[in-house]
């Protein structure tokens, strides 16, 4: 029984993932496209400037595209985006199904509320904090692995430390109370987080010199639109369904029944 309603969850949550995508697509391309093609024209600005210099030209070989720019901002991006949101629905769902009834007394609908923020929190908004986007083609091609490790190491000591905030919170609820505790354990969760910004190398060469800082911060704050339409999306569509498996409606065909049979008597 358990392990029906485990997968019929992980079913739910790749599809509500999968709508999810729909919506972030739409977001993206929109919101995210004309940043992106910005610093596009930049990049190739520069590229031009270092060709006529006489520097360039080897470079400017080696950097053909093998898609299209066109096919890369619509299916390339829509491939990406929904096959994105279908996998973390289906981690977000098996995260559901270990938070319910572990962290309080909520109804599915609000552990999945509750699920899509703290992912949205944990696995985006902080390592965005310590090690924001950038958009491509504005970074030293050389630090490219160097920058992607640190960003995931990020998520990963994030998530970590949520996980860790969740237990202490629960340990100290009987001696401080749930509200004391929650407060406790937060508290704890911004401190060491912060530690981590601190000790935690810089991306410092993310960005080249000279970028544009309006595109750089017009890239950002699609990208976090982006990552927030995503989970808001999920956590309600994927609470809808996770409230119809786990709590239905009881039927109501008995009482229908019984009103009709006194009223035909």
């Amino acid at each position: 029984m358990f392990a029906s309603t485990v997968r019929g969850l992980l079913v739910r949550g790749m599809l509500a993932g999968l709508i999810a995508g729909l919506f972030a697509f739409a977001v993206a391309y929109v919101v995210g496209e004309p940043p992106v093609d910005g610093s596009i024209a930049v990049e190739e600005a520069q590229a031009a400037q270092e060709a006529h210099a006489g520097h360039g030209a080897a470079a400017a070989e080696e950097e053909e595209e093998a898609v299209s720019r066109p096919v890369q901002s619509t299916a390339g991006l829509a491939t990406a985006v929904l096959v994105y949101g279908v996998a973390l629905g289906g981690i977000a769902s098996l995260a559901f199904s270990f938070a319910l009834g572990r962290v309080g007394r909520f109804s599915p609908r609000a552990t999945a509320a509750l699920t899509a923020g703290a992912a949205f929190i944990l696995v985006y908004l902080i390592p965005f904090l310590k090690y924001p986007a950038t958009p491509p083609a504005v970074g030293n091609p050389d630090t490219i692995g160097k920058r992607t490790t640190l960003f995931f190491l990020m998520i990963l000591l994030s998530v970590l430390l949520g996980i860790a905030a969740v237990i202490a919170g629960r340990r100290l609820a009987p001696r401080l109370g749930n509200w004391n505790a929650t407060l406790a354990a937060g508290a704890g969760f911004i401190a060491v987080t912060a530690v981590a910004f601190v000790f935690l190398p810089a991306n410092d060469d993310a960005v080249k010199a000279g970028f544009p800082a309006a595109l750089l911060w017009e890239f950002r704050l699609a990208s976090v639109a982006i990552q927030a339409v995503l989970w808001a999306v999920f956590g309600v569509v994927f609470g809808v369904l996770a409230q119809r498996l786990l709590a239905p409606r009881p039927s109501t065909a008995g009482t229908e029944t019984g009103q009709a049979v006194p009223a035909a008597g």
